[in-house]
């Protein structure tokens, strides 16, 4: 038996297994295959042609014809790149060459046509090398249906559905873009300006009228800013971007804005429109709006830095009484962003030993001799220096902070005031003065505060004195009056601070556990003008300084500064007196050295 197999061929004769097709079975099969895929290419509804490697057409099918209005032959010998318009940038024509030259293996974009009729199409065009070959396969595919259903998308994502104002999405898409462009056009002012709104009390329209009433009035807002824009852009030959960036909050954004003028006319022209009632419906209605103006240079600008101004502009002008625009300020700016870098560094501050007391004497004004002394808290700030207690004590007071400041100055003082008495036993003791904010009553208890203090330090209640303002005393009640009340029964001295500023209800001084009158310093820098003192003045603070007497408290003058000054407010009977003539607030080393002593003979 033989090791060779038979087959059955294509007429059913037995063909040897083993033997081979003849070169020409080969080439007529090749020829037939190679028929086949010309009748494919050129029955194909693809657009397409065979491209040389120098680009140009070596053949192109009947879709391609037809699609560019013309018969396949009259696209032979023609650059591929003209006819889809391949050229026409540079990062296109650069990606098409290298696949000319068989450096990259496909390559596709989006181009747009247009047809013979005149009717325009988009078409996604693809390069790829012919296998074999140096030739390349350009086809190119019409997905303008595609492009519209995802331009159609991006509408309705870019845009919002009660005002069909661009969103914010688009807005910031489009800030970006101006951004980056103004900077380098030669025929752009290099500028950018930004009106940042929000409707004044529009909250009130959504609870009391509902939801679809305060849609409808979005929308008579939006065309009113619309039309506002477009009057200010036609007027001075640009256009403005006006959207709605969410909630009753909207933007309009000047792209080559020519200064800070043009935004304040804009803004002004915004606020008389939207003055104007709403009729909506069978509803009139009123609003107003609050607008940040924020107007500067596109170079170092960025989105980000220029909403965060906007943002704080706009806050300004609601904090400035609303209804009104306001324009960004940098010098003010300056201090937010300050102030905001010490709230957030406070707490951890005091933590850190980052706060020191310097003392401040007050005076006999009978024989010059230091009584007692105010403590005033200094931040030794890392980064801004010393700062005083007007730079950081309000906020304290707002982030709630002062009850742990407070509690910290409270027992360095009164251990302080307790190291003098020990090192100085044979001289009266002086008494010290704390400041204390009404926060510190609410948020913690000042009493048992106190008392823990006092016993830790071992200090007598009689020499602590603590000081209150005299808007915060004369309106206590409940647990405030409590607490004040408990502090004199322990035997602490209550002080009005600043006394003739605030409320000045005398009926109050009657009931209130107060000990000490503390005269503003504008009453003492009344008197400065010795050689033509004003009678008002010294009667104003005689009247004060005997109603005090008659209710049993002392008096103490602040921003006593020259010994006139001192003599006067002497003679009408002030008890103490505090201020630069005696001594500016100083180290307690330099307090050590005055006790026993005249602070100044007057």
């Amino acid at each position: 038996m033989s090791g060779t197999s038979e087959g059955t061929g294509p007429a059913g004769v037995a063909v040897p297994g083993n033997v081979r097709p003849s070169v020409t079975e080969r080439h007529n099969a090749g020829a037939k295959e190679l028929r086949d895929h010309w009748a494919a290419f050129n029955a194909a509804h693809l657009a397409m042609a065979v491209v040389d490697h120098e680009g140009l057409v070596v053949t192109a099918n009947a879709a391609l014809a037809t699609l560019l209005g013309t018969e396949p032959v009259t696209l032979q010998d023609q650059f591929a790149a003209d006819l889809v318009d391949l050229a026409s940038d540079r990062r296109t024509w650069h990606a098409y060459r290298e696949v000319l030259r068989g450096r990259r293996s496909r390559f596709r974009c989006a181009r747009r046509l247009k047809n013979p009729d005149g009717r325009t199409l988009w078409a996604e065009v693809t390069v790829a090398p012919v296998p074999d070959s140096r030739n390349v396969l350009l086809s190119i595919a019409d997905i303008s249906d595609r492009r519209e259903l995802q331009a159609r998308l991006r509408h309705l994502q870019m845009h919002d559905a009660v005002t069909r104002l661009p969103n914010r999405a688009l807005f910031f898409e489009r800030l970006s873009t101006a951004l980056e462009s103004s900077a380098y056009d030669h025929g752009s002012t290099g500028r950018i300006g930004l009106c940042y709104l929000d409707l004044d009390g529009f909250k009130a329209v959504n609870d009391t009228l509902g939801h679809r009433v305060g849609d409808r009035l979005l929308a008579a807002v939006a065309a009113r800013l619309t039309e506002c824009a477009d009057s200010d852009g036609y007027a001075r030959g640009g256009g403005h971007l006006v959207a709605r960036l969410g909630g009753d909050e909207f933007a309009i954004l000047v792209e080559d804005s020519t200064g800070t003028e043009q935004l304040a006319d804009l803004a002004r022209g915004v606020l008389a429109t939207l003055q104007q009632p709403f009729d909506l419906a069978g509803q009139r209605l009123s609003v107003s709006a609050s607008i940040g103006v924020v107007e500067r240079s596109v170079s170092g600008t960025t989105a980000t830095g220029l909403m965060q101004a906007a943002d704080t502009t706009l806050y300004w002008a609601k904090a400035d009484g609303k209804a009104r625009w306001t324009l960004f300020d940098p010098e003010r700016n300056a201090y937010r962003m300050t102030r905001q870098a010490l709230s957030s560094t406070l707490r951890p501050a005091v933590e850190r030993g980052e706060f020191t007391l310097e003392y401040q004497p007050l005076v006999g004004m009978a024989d010059g001799v230091t009584r007692g002394v105010e403590a005033l808290v200094r931040w030794n700030h890392p980064q801004f220096g010393t700062l005083a207690p007007n730079r950081f004590i309000g906020i304290a007071e707002e982030d709630g902070s002062i009850v742990q400041l407070g509690r910290w100055v409270l027992r360095t003082a009164c251990r302080q005031a307790r190291q003098w008495q020990e090192d100085h036993p044979e001289v009266p003791p002086l008494f010290v003065s704390v400041n204390v904010a009404v926060r510190q009553v609410w948020d913690s208890d000042l009493v048992a505060d106190v008392a823990g203090i006092l016993a830790e330090t071992g200090l007598s209640p009689h020499l602590l004195q603590l000081e209150l303002t005299e808007s915060a005393v004369m309106g206590s009640a409940g647990r405030p009056l409590q607490a004040l009340q408990a502090l004199s029964d322990m035997g602490v001295q209550i002080a009005i601070d600043d006394f003739g500023t605030g409320y000045s209800n005398l009926a109050y001084l009657s009931r209130l556990p107060v000990s000490v009158l503390k005269l503003d310093g504008s009453f003492v820098r009344g008197f400065q003008d010795e050689a033509h003192p004003n009678p008002a003045d010294e009667t104003i603070v005689e009247a004060m300084v005997q109603l005090a007497h008659r209710l049993g408290l002392t008096v103490t003058a602040e921003c006593v500064e020259t010994s006139g000054q001192a003599s006067r407010l002497r003679r009408i009977g002030c008890d103490t007196g505090q201020g630069w003539l005696y001594s500016r607030a100083v180290a307690p080393e330099r307090i050590a050295e005055l006790i026993g002593e005249p602070a100044l003979q007057v």
